[in-house]
């Protein structure tokens, strides 16, 4: 999904990726992103960093780009701006951005960036990880008690412990 106010903008993207990913969506407000994900399967989203006319410090993709973390944590974001500066990469990086383009972009660079932040998300994850996540999930469930936690995932609570110190 690609969200930027300058129609000019979402055609040349449409345009640049239209081979690269097999659906593009394109919104010229940032207010439909929320209802737009609820409808269509997002696996990225290239979102512009400003969005009223004469604002140019990119705060309204940051609080955009936070809105999009707080419903849809596994969805990657990649913010778009013209008006980039270290602080604000940083800044939009801190916030939960997977990557920062800048505008004019370089379309082979672009779509490079955009297709390894995808495959980063769908990237295999080992039995260790799920097992160490398992384990923090039975935990928070059992509000820390590492006796319920154990008892639940059918382990000793010695077992448990030696787990966890591999965590």
């Amino acid at each position: 999904m690609i969200v930027d106010d300058n129609a000019a903008i979402l055609t040349a993207l449409r345009y640049c990726l239209d081979t690269t990913f097999e659906h593009i969506i394109t919104l010229s407000r940032p207010d439909d992103m929320l209802k737009t994900m609820a409808q269509h399967d997002v696996n990225i989203v290239l979102l512009d960093m400003n969005f009223t006319l004469g604002v140019n410090n990119g705060s309204e993709g940051i609080l955009w780009l936070r809105t999009l973390r707080k419903h849809h944590p596994e969805v990657p974001v990649v913010l778009l701006t013209a008006y980039a500066d270290v602080s604000l990469a940083v800044r939009g990086l801190k916030s939960g951005a997977a990557d920062f383009i800048v505008k004019p972009w370089d379309n082979d660079e672009l779509v490079r960036k955009l297709k390894d932040v995808v495959d980063m998300q769908s990237e295999i994850v080992t039995l260790d990880e799920v097992e160490a996540e398992h384990i923090r999930k039975a935990i928070d469930r059992c509000h820390g008690n590492l006796s319920k936690a154990a008892d639940m995932l059918g382990i000793t609570r010695q077992t448990l412990y030696n787990k966890m110190k591999k965590l």
